[in-house]
């Protein structure tokens, strides 16, 4: 084996046999270069080791590029996988449906059509109570309420009879089931002022029958009906029984006032007016004006009666008033300003 250091390619000689300058480091390199293997593990460790830390400034200053090219971009995203994209648009499509489904105004279904037999059996019913059969959605109101029985008994027939007026009774007149006679045709004037349009003649007031029929009209006769019910029959009370009747001397006739040539017209005259002279007891007994008058006995009674007279009737006259009135009681209807006039 040859020694290294006589070759000149070894030692390192030039060709004169001189060792050239730089020979130490020639001499010291190959001594550092490592085996083949040996650089390839060189190679990976300094693949392996971290970069260096970069200063904080320039760090900062990255950033702030970083972000002035994403506010210039837009920031658009980036394209998913097509496997990706389909999972999100079946996502999608699921949210629709779902709000899709949510509860909302929904329309009622109909009802299916019934059978045409059935149909006309529920018809039959409805048509026998005649409600007709209500079309679409029915409601309470479209519906009437069927009016409730009349009660039975006394207080259904009570309200029957208030409701409405009962019927006058046969032969009453003036609408007073108490004021009995007729309806009489008018009655004409033989002069001027006389004369009754609507005359009536009475027979009966209050269950009072009268000594002959009296025509007069109806206010007349409605005033002795009252007159009758609060004055004379309380007046008489229980005395021979009760009254039963009353004697009538005058009523409708075309005259002046007391007979005088050149009066005016009487209140008998218009039909207005009716004379008493005299009550009749259930005992048979005739109390008259003229003699009972200022009888101890009949007196009161005969002033009692005067006096309630004064209301129903606008003038009163008695044997007080004047030597025509001596023996009766004479009533009309006139209305005075001053109200009525008794005597």
């Amino acid at each position: 084996m040859a020694d290294p250091a006589g070759d000149p390619a070894v030692s390192g000689a030039g060709p004169d046999g001189r060792t050239p300058q730089n020979a130490p480091a020639m001499a010291a390199a190959p001594a550092a270069l490592p085996a083949d293997g040996d650089a390839d593990e060189a190679k990976a460790g300094r693949a392996a080791a971290p970069p260096p830390a970069r200063p904080a400034a320039a760090m900062d200053a990255d950033a702030h590029t970083a972000g002035a090219r994403a506010s210039s971009s837009g920031l658009r995203p980036k394209v998913r996988p097509a496997g990706m994209a389909v999972g999100s648009e079946m996502a999608e499509a699921a949210v629709q449906t779902v709000a899709v489904q949510l509860p909302g105004p929904r329309a009622v279904p109909r009802p299916p059509a019934r059978p045409a037999g059935l149909a006309r059996a529920a018809a039959a019913p409805a048509a026998a109570t005649s409600v007709p059969a209500p079309t679409g959605v029915a409601t309470a109101a479209a519906v009437a309420a069927p009016r409730p029985p009349e009660r039975p008994g006394l207080l259904g027939g009570l309200f029957r009879r208030s409701a409405q007026p009962a019927p006058p009774a046969q032969g009453s007149v003036c609408g007073n089931r108490a004021i009995r006679g007729q309806v009489i045709p008018p009655v004409p004037g033989e002069r001027a002022g006389c004369g009754i349009p609507e005359p009536v003649r009475i027979t009966e007031v209050a269950g009072i029958r009268l000594s002959t029929s009296a025509t007069v009209d109806c206010v007349t006769a409605q005033a002795l009906h009252d007159w009758v019910e609060r004055g004379a029959r309380p007046a008489v009370g229980n005395t021979g029984g009760g009254l039963v009747a009353l004697q009538v001397a005058a009523h409708y006739a075309c005259r002046t006032r007391n007979n005088r040539p050149g009066a005016r017209v009487s209140e008998h005259g218009r039909g207005r007016a009716i004379d008493i002279s005299a009550l009749v007891l259930a005992s048979g007994e005739r109390i008259t004006v003229l003699h009972g008058w200022r009888s101890r006995q009949t007196g009161p009674i005969l002033r009692r009666m005067h006096a309630a007279a004064c209301g129903p009737f606008g003038t009163v006259l008695g044997p007080e008033a004047d030597r025509f009135h001596q023996d009766h009681f004479h009533f009309d209807t006139a209305r005075y300003r001053s109200g009525p006039y008794c005597r």
